[in-house]
């Protein structure tokens, strides 16, 4: 298992890019004012200790020595030992509702931006449970699946939008369906089920799925997304309000009725979400009331830091961009290694 224990220095990183920025500006403004001079060609005679070969090369070793310095900085650390702990929790499967009626404005921003904080407040406040995420509109399937890695679904829900469902609709049915069917075989452990919809189900009949669901002891808690007003739904191009046949502006409207339902037929408690976090802290409340199982989590207990290494690297190269030169080295270009001159002069006789 490989961590970084500070990675909050890896932005030191950005400093390689300023640094090449520096560089390119400098070569620049330098050949600028040699055109001001004369020819590059006779300048470069007059000048011909200057190596562009060579700041380039310090160039290399500093952005090198940077890179090195900043993730050493950054501490990278391998785990070493695998441990097995067994902790108390429960299962949770989250099911969000991505379809276009969750796009309405009658609660600030939308429905389902609303949904996605909602989900991140439950996400905050687990610790030794499991969840997994499911995301429907006319058809349902799996984002994440069940794991013990919670934090893992706030990368998950920062993909979900309304046009990830190629086929359109509220099908609950099928959304708590699979999500039974997407808990662990462990019997001990209490399931759970997160319903997140504005309610507004055309595609089947929830309600006789959800009584299935109470013989095999899995709780539904439903939450809300929307008011009982309603409020039209926006198109996601060109501005205005979706529309039906007769060109009537569509209303979408909680469906509360429905959700209490489902919550009431499994035993689960229902909520309606607003802005606050009422309605997630009462789910919380609900789900530590319930019986734990134990749930078996594998973590690294040792970690062995690595950015000596990377210092180390850091450090030569630094001495390297220090000890070379810019200039051509007038002593090392007199000496000729291979004795050309008496070479020449001993094929002469």
């Amino acid at each position: 298992m490989f961590r970084f224990q500070e990675p909050q220095y890896l932005w030191l990183l950005a400093s390689v890019l300023i640094v090449v920025m520096l560089f390119l500006l400098a070569e620049f403004v330098r050949r600028k004012r040699i055109k001001r001079i004369g020819k590059k060609e006779l300048v470069d005679l007059l000048i011909p200790e200057t190596s562009l070969s060579r700041r380039i090369w310090k160039l290399v070793f500093l952005v090198v020595a940077l890179i090195s310095m900043s993730i050493a900085l950054a501490r990278p650390q391998l785990g070493s030992k695998l441990d097995d702990v067994t902790r108390q929790g429960v299962e949770i499967i989250v099911a969000l509702d991505v379809s276009n009626s969750m796009l309405a404005q009658d609660i600030k921003p939308n429905r389902l931006e609303n949904a996605r904080k909602f989900i991140e407040r439950i996400v905050s406040k687990l610790e030794n449970d499991k969840l997994g995420l499911i995301v429907f509109a006319g058809d349902a399937f799996v984002q994440m699946p069940i794991t013990d890695d919670v934090r893992s679904a706030r990368l998950f829900l920062s993909t979900i939008d309304t046009e990830m469902m190629p086929v359109q609709g509220t099908a609950i049915g099928k959304a708590i369906d699979l999500a039974a069917k997407s808990f662990t075989k462990d019997e001990e452990i209490s399931k759970i089920i997160i319903l997140i919809t504005d309610g507004e189900n055309h595609e089947d009949n929830a309600l006789e799925i959800a009584k299935a669901l109470k013989e095999k002891n899995i709780n539904i808690y439903t939450v809300g997304m929307g008011s009982p007003g309603g409020a039209p739904i926006p198109k996601k191009r060109g501005g205005g309000f979706i529309k039906d046949r007769d060109g009537n502006v569509v209303m979408s409207v909680l469906d509360e009725k429905t959700l209490v339902s489902i919550a009431n037929e499994t035993g689960g408690l229902y909520v309606r979400a607003g802005n606050s976090a009422d309605a997630s802290d009462k789910i919380l409340e609900e789900i530590n009331k319930l019986q734990k199982g134990e749930v078996l989590k594998q973590h690294y207990s040792e970690y062995a830091d690595q950015f000596q290494y990377l210092a180390l690297m850091a450090l030569i190269f630094l001495i390297l961009d220090i000890i070379i030169s810019e200039k051509k080295n007038s002593v090392l270009n007199k000496i000729d290694l291979f004795n050309t001159k008496n070479k020449e002069e001993s094929l002469n006789k």
